[in-house]
């Protein structure tokens, strides 16, 4: 998944995103009101995290410039302004969640794993397809009680086919939910971490549960043995 942070304190913006990627989130940041912007109307975000006093561009009237463009990223404000009317300009401006600083990162976390699961209409923590299970919370993944050991971004990936179960995800939206901005992943990387998760949940012989669809990508689900 995918998470865009825009907040202009570096020390605290880069102790978001640090922390949002070791668990296995790809994240683009700024500091800059404009170029948050920009990012979210050329991207597409699981959930943006956005402060509200920010320069060339205050985070209220950002995040209208983004519901006006039928941006559609679950919205997490961030600020130091912790009155009533704030936080209901906040969500009358299309916000999804509120959390006033200072914040504990471990909070900060919880709201974005449950952002990422309401956006997807899932209210269980735990996701589950056939005999195996993911852990939102623990970001963690186990199989008929065994449990699979991932690297965050082999978890990240299988989250995202898990949070669309029966869908088929094609490779360009992995490629774009699984990779920051800036960088410029191999043309066949989507498929060598496919192959690699594969390996791990379908192991000793177990019944295949992710899928290819020629031409379009993946599909998780359980299909019954012909």
């Amino acid at each position: 998944m995918k998470v865009l942070v825009v907040e202009d304190n570096e020390p605290l913006r880069r102790s978001i995103s640090q922390r949002l990627r070791e668990s296995g989130f790809a994240v683009d940041e700024t500091g800059d009101g404009p170029e948050g912007l920009w990012l979210a109307t050329e991207n597409k975000y699981a959930v943006a995290i956005l402060d509200l006093m920010l320069p060339g561009l205050d985070g209220i009237e950002l995040l209208r410039k983004m519901r006006k463009q039928n941006e559609d990223s679950s919205v997490l404000i961030i600020t130091a302004r912790d009155q009533v009317g704030d936080r209901v300009a906040g969500l009358d401006a299309g916000a999804d969640d509120y959390l006033v600083k200072p914040f504990a990162l471990d909070e900060l976390m919880a709201r974005v794993r449950a952002l990422t699961r309401r956006a997807h209409s899932v209210k269980n923590p735990i996701l589950k397809v056939g005999d195996l299970e993911i852990d939102t919370r623990r970001r963690a993944a186990s199989r008929g009680g065994e449990a699979i050991d991932l690297t965050a971004r082999e978890y990240a990936l299988l989250e995202l086919l898990a949070l669309r179960a029966g869908e088929v995800v094609s490779r360009a939206e992995i490629w774009e939910q699984l990779y920051d901005f800036n960088q410029d992943p191999e043309s066949n990387v989507v498929d060598v971490f496919v192959a690699y998760l594969r390996r791990k949940i379908e192991r000793e012989g177990k019944p295949k549960l992710i899928h290819t669809r020629r031409g379009m990508g993946y599909i998780l689900e359980e299909r019954a043995e012909a």
